[in-house]
């Protein structure tokens, strides 16, 4: 306590003067290096300043077992999506490294995309009928196995590595999310309002931590030297294999807590209903997703949306790569997640005065816009037309941030939860379709763009086509229950005269008496008109218990 109390020194205060000199020099250095960390310091106060405004809520009568549900799933969500942000933009700068072509490049991105595509055919139902607990395990131990193969320079290595990948994204984009909505409906039955609430606090995390990553990326990978163990050696340390490193202990981590922390849920185990199999389950989730034409317009705008995003990210490198100023990626990857986290917090701001098929729309048009500049700005090798590409893009980043909580509340709403992990991998195959056509097609970055631009026209086309599905739902007035015409004293049969066509009663025998199972039969002319308040009474409680008992409200 004494030491605390003295007065600092002479000595002390120029230290301390010397020190926050240096540490301004510093960050002024920072900021002054290149366009990109000047970027840095006004988009990270306006993510600050959005991220307080829309900072989510759940109220102040919120139960406590969902305060422990909330920070449960919230911390195995960051960690195990942190692993996942932390590679992202080392990817396609490793592999340039280890000198392989744009071509070769290219075909370990398909790879990836492919595998997914795959996996997402049978992974939903696998979730669904032997646990996405398990499958979340799963995806730590995936990604894993992906991690270690980037540190040796072989290409069939590699490819096995992206083939696991594949397989870890599909997992992470689906099983986590179908775990959290199930537990949240089913198991605990919270509110809906609180389902809004952890989709916005799921996606405010996610960004976070994807700010981080890219800072901690940088730094990992400007820490250490990139080269072989030994020379001539095919495995490698340091460099851009440390955020790869980074994420292997992250996966670790989460993988422990999912085990320990969470409960195992699952969609449909029946086998009658399953038919015994995941590849039944898979048609069973078929037959609903093209009987209903909601579904397959949410299927077509995620996959135009997001076949889109995943191009961009095997483009976007290679459209900022620059001989006079190389670009720093992990910086450039913390600027595009605080454009995401920025759009993401608007989409907060807005839920309750816009409508998400509103929200959608005008999402797909500003990113086709910036595509379509971005298409015309590439060609050049030019400040300044670098300066404008990174601008669409971080409006297009924008537009993501948008799009992710205001379509995962769109999914929840269309989608069956007893198929749910299912279907969501089944809109992965077409997505990832999408991106191996584009990547196969060795198609100039300039003309990737202009697709880019055409796929979120496509996307538009599927929101506008959701929103008339659902008013011309709104404009079919729904019939009345059995209960609500007994409770507003109104007849529960139409008052029309039966006509000897109408088939005979099987108690009666006559053509205009019916047995409603109360032990004796009734004219419908008798009820209709005559209103019997007694039988009335009767029938109410009679149809009101079938309808709970039975939910067949429309063969009552």
């Amino acid at each position: 306590l004494k030491v605390f109390r003295t007065p600092p020194t002479m000595p002390d205060v120029a230290a301390r003067a010397r020190f926050s000199h240096a540490g301004l020099r510093a960050w002024l250095e920072f900021t002054t290096e290149s366009f990109y960390h000047a970027a840095v310091v006004p988009i990270l106060l306006a993510t600050i300043v959005l991220a307080c405004f829309a900072r989510p809520s759940a109220g102040e009568d919120t139960p406590k077992r969902f305060r422990h549900f909330r920070q449960t799933f919230l911390l195995v969500w960051a960690l195990c999506a942190s692993a996942d942000w932390l590679q992202g933009p080392y990817v396609y700068a490793l592999y340039e490294a280890y000198d392989f072509s744009h071509m070769e490049i290219a075909e370990l991105f398909v790879m990836g995309y492919a595998s997914s595509l795959v996996s997402g055919c049978f992974v939903g139902a696998f979730a669904d009928r032997f646990g996405r607990k398990a499958s979340c395990v799963l995806y730590c131990v995936a990604y894993i196995v992906s991690c270690l193969t980037k540190h040796v320079r072989h290409y069939r290595v590699l490819m096995i590595g992206r083939a696991a990948g594949g397989m870890a994204t599909s997992l992470l984009y689906s099983c986590f999310e179908c775990w959290m909505v199930s537990e949240h409906q089913v198991r605990h039955g919270f509110a809906d309002n609180l389902l809004d609430y952890m989709f916005g606090s799921m996606y405010t995390v996610m960004y976070c931590v994807a700010i981080a990553s890219g800072f901690m990326g940088q730094a990992v990978t400007d820490g250490v030297e990139f080269r072989p163990i030994s020379p001539g050696s095919l495995i490698y340390v340091g460099g851009y294999l440390g955020p790869f490193d980074l994420a292997i202990v992250y996966l670790l981590i989460g993988a422990l807590l999912i085990v320990f922390l969470w409960d195992e849920n699952y969609g449909c185990r029946d086998p009658d209903a399953q038919g015994g199999d995941c590849g039944q389950g898979v048609i069973v989730a078929l037959r609903v997703l093209f009987g209903s034409p909601r579904m397959v317009f949410l299927g077509l705008l995620l996959s135009a949306f997001e076949g889109a995003m995943f191009a961009f990210v095997f483009d976007w490198t290679p459209a900022l790569e620059s001989e006079a100023r190389p670009p720093p990626h992990g910086i450039i990857f913390a600027l595009f997640m605080m454009a995401c986290m920025c759009g993401a917090s608007a989409s907060t701001l807005l839920a309750n005065k816009v409508q998400p098929s509103a929200r959608l729309m005008w999402t797909f048009v500003a990113s086709s816009l910036c595509f379509a500049a971005a298409s015309e700005a590439v060609a050049e090798d030019h400040e300044q037309h670098m300066q404008l590409i990174l601008w669409c893009f971080m409006v297009f980043e924008f537009c993501v941030g948008v799009y992710f909580p205001t379509v995962g509340t769109l999914k929840s709403e269309i989608v069956p939860e007893h198929i749910r992990g299912t279907v969501y991998n089944l809109y992965r195959v077409p997505l990832n379709a999408v991106v191996v056509g584009l990547l196969l097609g060795d198609f100039p970055v300039s003309t990737c763009f202009r697709l880019n631009a055409a796929l979120m026209l496509i996307a538009l086309v599927g929101i506008l086509a959701i929103g008339r599905q659902a008013r011309s739902k709104a404009l079919v007035a729904p019939e009345p229950t059995a209960s609500e015409m007994i409770s507003h004293n109104r007849p529960v049969f139409s008052p029309l005269r039966v006509t000897e066509d109408m088939p005979p009663s099987p108690t009666q025998g006559t053509p205009n008496s019916c047995d409603l199972g109360l032990g004796k039969s009734t004219s419908y002319e008798a009820h209709a008109n005559k209103g019997s308040m007694g039988l009335h009474t009767v029938l109410g409680r009679r149809l009101a218990q079938h309808e709970h008992d039975a939910g067949a409200t429309s063969e009552t």
